[in-house]
């Protein structure tokens, strides 16, 4: 066993009573193969639990500053984290993303780029849709829905693969592709927002 598979396994067994995380989709991951996970960003624990309720691990780019921290840091690339440098043009990150795809993993992806403070959708980076366009992998829309309170429920809905075919073929540009996206999390958002707490 993986540190990471037992470290989700611990904190699963401890987040899904406390929020009453209901997952929605889970069979809309695609069980093998490259998938670009695409969610809204509402809060800190986001990249926890959007990856301890599916089956196949999640890598994920994190702020580069995290992995400077001491034993924190170890954690955080323990869990499939890689860095980034925030506000750069990070090329190695990027090119270690796209290995990720490529070798038929699952890379967790926030479009927006940072947490929303509002709780509202906010505008995505055109980095999603780069890539979604650099890749074969599927692209799945997640949605993160209702608030981080003790005994709430708390919803993670992961939407249909979206078609990603006619999108590649015309080299739609990478903010096009990243708007498609950010629609379709909304989507999702809105289907499922009406629910008791």
């Amino acid at each position: 066993m993986t540190f990471y598979t037992f470290a989700k396994s611990v904190v699963k067994s401890i987040f899904k009573p406390l929020y009453r995380i209901e997952a929605i989709g889970l069979e809309n991951l695609p069980k093998e193969g490259g998938v670009l996970l695409c969610s809204n960003h509402i809060h800190n624990l986001d990249p926890i639990v959007v990856g301890i309720m599916i089956q196949r691990d999640v890598y994920y780019m994190a702020k580069e500053e995290l992995f400077k921290i001491p034993v924190l840091g170890k954690i955080v690339e323990m869990c499939n984290a890689f860095p980034v440098k925030r506000g750069l043009n990070d090329r190695e990150a990027l090119r270690k993303a796209l290995k990720v795809l490529k070798e038929g993993h699952v890379l967790g992806l926030f479009p927006e780029g940072t947490r929303s403070k509002t709780g509202e959708l906010g505008k995505g980076l055109a980095g999603a849709g780069f890539f979604a366009l650099r890749s074969d992998a599927a692209v799945v829309p997640c949605a993160v829905i209702g608030p981080y309170k003790s005994f709430h429920k708390l919803k993670m809905v992961y939407g249909k693969p979206m078609d990603m075919v006619e999108l590649r073929k015309t080299k739609a540009s990478a903010e096009q592709v990243t708007e498609l996206i950010m629609s379709e999390i909304h989507k999702l958002i809105n289907e499922h927002k009406e629910f008791s707490a």
